[in-house]
């Protein structure tokens, strides 16, 4: 019965923040798709502890192809683009991904994402080496988290 308690303990407090070298994920969350969707998005927050460091790629067994996208304003419109580059993680500038904002694209889903299930994903930084971060998937309207924000302010994304 302790094994059991220590476990249930252990798989809720993953599914709030992953350690990797002095970073820490936080507030993972992921929209359920419709069940014909062939793309999804993941946000995780991701803070330095320690030494500054670059997030460079992000991962995941769910999607034939994951890249790091953000928004960007073109004219009057909006449009999703690939980040070109590292993005940088350090103690005063933590980094935000945020609905509208900075985030893990998976596209070309392998099965659609639905709300209650956990997906792995794998964000790969140039100094810490990779961070497999378990990400729940919620329904769409949902607060993830407390209230969309991951308990630390410095936001350095706007979101929408």
């Amino acid at each position: 019965m302790k094994s059991l308690i220590l476990a249930a303990a252990f798989a809720a407090t993953s599914a709030l923040s992953a350690l990797a070298a002095g970073l820490k994920a936080m507030e993972p969350f992921a929209f359920e798709t419709a069940a014909s969707a062939k793309v999804g998005g993941a946000y995780i927050s991701i803070m330095s502890h320690g030494d500054a460091d670059r997030l460079v790629e992000a991962k995941s067994p769910v999607a034939k192809r994951v890249e790091i996208h953000t928004h960007i304003k073109d004219g009057d419109v909006m449009k999703m683009r690939k980040v070109d580059g590292p993005l940088p993680v350090t103690a005063d500038a933590p980094l935000n991904m945020v609905p509208g904002g900075v985030h893990v694209m998976l596209m070309g889903l392998h099965n659609p994402l639905d709300a209650g299930a956990t997906i792995p994903v794998t964000l790969v930084f140039e100094k810490a080496g990779e961070m497999t971060v378990d990400v729940p998937v919620i329904k769409r309207g949902a607060k993830a988290g407390h209230g969309g924000h991951s308990g630390y302010s410095g936001h350095n994304n706007a979101s929408d």
